[in-house]
């Protein structure tokens, strides 16, 4: 045969080598992981559930997942093992100061916009801000005397200001 002619079928069995042999390399480093596992660490399933693993079997895993109600998983729900800072952050928000390298996100855009507001703050009122709170009838009542009012200043339903 040619070689020409059997450099593709070469090709996708190279490609096909290489792609098996990275998923074997990632099913390895989670079923170590796994066995890693230890009483008292912290994990996260792949359902998103945090738990505290409690006791650990061949193929199954007790977890806590509140404190006096336990689980019983298959490790390979197991998604990952966290380390203790990272769980108590997590699970019961303990605040310490995490090693973060590079800027910090806020949480909301607000620390964005404050130069911004102050600048706008002089130039709106608090008549341009959006209402959210519920109507009453006392303001439908009064939102209804204020369009009587407007209707008599000689424009009828449908008329407009534009020219």
């Amino acid at each position: 045969m040619n070689p020409v002619t059997l450099l593709p079928f070469i090709v996708l069995i190279g490609a096909m080598f290489l792609m098996t042999r990275s998923a074997k390399k990632k099913q390895a480093a989670a079923a170590n992981m796994r066995n890693e596992m230890q009483p008292g660490t912290g994990v996260r399933t792949i359902g998103g559930m945090y738990a505290t693993v409690k006791e650990l079997h061949d193929d199954t895993v007790l977890l806590e997942v509140a404190p006096g109600v336990h689980a019983i998983y298959a490790k390979n729900s197991i998604g990952a093992v966290l380390d203790d800072a990272e769980y108590n952050r997590i699970v019961h928000g303990d605040v310490e100061e995490l090693d973060v390298d590079g800027a910090i996100v806020p949480d909301d855009a607000s620390s964005l916009t404050e130069a911004e507001t102050a600048d706008a703050d002089e130039v709106t009122s608090d008549d341009a801000k959006t209402d959210l709170v519920k109507k009453t009838e006392s303001d439908d009542a009064e939102q209804a005397d204020d369009t009587a009012g407007k209707k008599s200043e000689g424009k009828a339903d449908g008329d407009t200001d534009a020219k």
